[in-house]
């Protein structure tokens, strides 16, 4: 049914929401304000804007042929400064919903072609061979030739990688394929297959002409370089298909607010560690122990640590935070605590923080929401929340990282 709808607001994924008689209806790729005819859903949730009748001021030129058919990207229609004001807020309303009314710093931005990772889909289609991401709304993938957020040399890759794993895919229609720029060469892993004999071993000229370090499939690998990143001062290789912050500009970023976080502390507990991100930074002033689940991660953690000179001393701990986070007397030593959780947040550990005297936290999250809730038990704990700042590490979408300071 084709209605008229007003634009109130943006929601938390990013579409449009018009308020109607019978309720909210989402607009994707519409901005608040604006006056469209849409396609409404059978629902009478759901609509797709076919005109704008009337647009935003903020309304801007998308900047990838791809947007609107691609779900990679929901909001290139938004002009970048109140774009990056409406990711600040979606922070603001996180800590708001949990009774938090402290100040956030302004959204930090990251520029176009800095993300180094990707998971793309592989289809075997009617008469293709597809390498791309899915299409808006649905399970269905558009084939990528361009990408205004991905690194260059991942964009350029793309359709010989397309085209060299179309054998590794067998009797599957279809696999993932996760992309990572290492500074050595992509390190592409590619699940959901189990390649046929030697089909991987058969890629490895083909590998290399693509700049590939590293391809990796079902059980077997094939290794041309070391897949090698620099995380401070250290070294570090990169286990297949390793947690990494998504945008090196962002990593900066965060890496700076968290040295700032932690101030002059002289042993710091740097929790869900992962590779390294903030331990190799933290280690040039202070003594780390770095705590993480991953087996993998922590080798390559440990291995980077004894190869890297001038470093304060770094100390690796396998635990499993969620099941059995550092007790309060755990935490004694530590001048300061540093954690990055996984989206699901950190609650059990934010708990016993909160019984804590350590004087400096740092908290880093990529969801407004979970950070939020965790902010709260530390507030309840009597700590102070210092200092809030959003960096726009997932350019053009709804995600947003986040960075607080917190003190006693």
């Amino acid at each position: 049914m084709i209605v008229e709808l007003t634009i109130g607001r943006l929601g938390a994924q990013g579409d449009g929401i018009a308020e109607t008689p019978d309720g909210p209806v989402f607009v994707p790729f519409t901005l608040p304000g604006e006056q469209v005819r849409a396609d409404l859903a059978e629902d009478g949730k759901h609509a797709e804007a076919i005109e704008v009748l009337d647009a935003s001021p903020a309304r801007a030129e998308p900047v990838c042929p791809h947007f609107g058919a691609c779900g990679g990207c929901s909001l290139q229609h938004f002009e970048m400064d109140s774009y990056l004001a409406w990711k600040r807020d979606l922070v603001v309303r996180a800590l708001r919903s949990r009774g938090l009314a402290v100040p956030v710093e302004p959204c930090r931005a990251v520029p176009p072609g800095s993300r180094r990772r990707a998971t793309f889909a592989l289809e075997r289609q009617a008469t293709d061979i597809v390498l791309g991401y899915r299409r808006a709304r649905s399970h269905d993938t558009i084939g990528i030739e361009v990408c205004p957020i991905l690194s260059p040399k991942i964009v350029a890759a793309l359709p010989a990688l397309k085209e060299m794993l179309e054998p590794l895919l067998g009797g599957k229609n279809e696999a993932r394929v996760a992309i990572t720029e290492t500074e050595t060469g992509l390190d592409v892993v590619v699940e959901g297959v189990h390649p046929p004999g030697t089909a991987l071993a058969k890629l490895a000229g083909e590998a290399a002409a693509c700049g590939l370090a590293r391809i990796t499939a079902g059980d077997e690998t094939v290794m041309l370089a070391p897949p090698m990143l620099h995380l401070g001062k250290a070294e570090v290789r990169v286990p297949p298909g390793a947690f990494l912050q998504a945008s090196p500009a962002a990593e900066n970023e965060m890496t700076a607010l968290v040295r700032e976080g932690v101030g002059k502390a002289k042993r710091v507990a740097d929790l869900f560690a992962g590779l390294g991100t903030f331990t190799f930074a933290l280690a040039e002033r202070a003594a780390v122990d770095a705590y993480e689940e991953s087996p993998a991660a922590l080798t390559a953690l440990a291995d980077a640590a004894r190869h890297t000179p001038k470093l304060k001393p770094v100390r690796t701990h396998r635990r499993d935070l969620f099941r059995d986070p550092l007790g309060w007397q755990e935490l004694k030593p530590y001048d300061a605590v540093v954690f990055d959780p996984p989206r699901a947040g950190a609650a059990a550990q934010a708990e016993l923080l909160a019984k804590s005297k350590v004087r400096r936290l740092v908290a880093v999250s990529c969801n407004p929401g979970t950070l939020a809730r965790d902010l709260r038990i530390l507030a309840g704990g009597g700590y102070e929340i210092a200092r809030v700042v959003p960096v726009d590490q997932f350019l053009f979408s709804s995600h947003v990282e986040v960075v607080a300071h917190l003190t006693r």
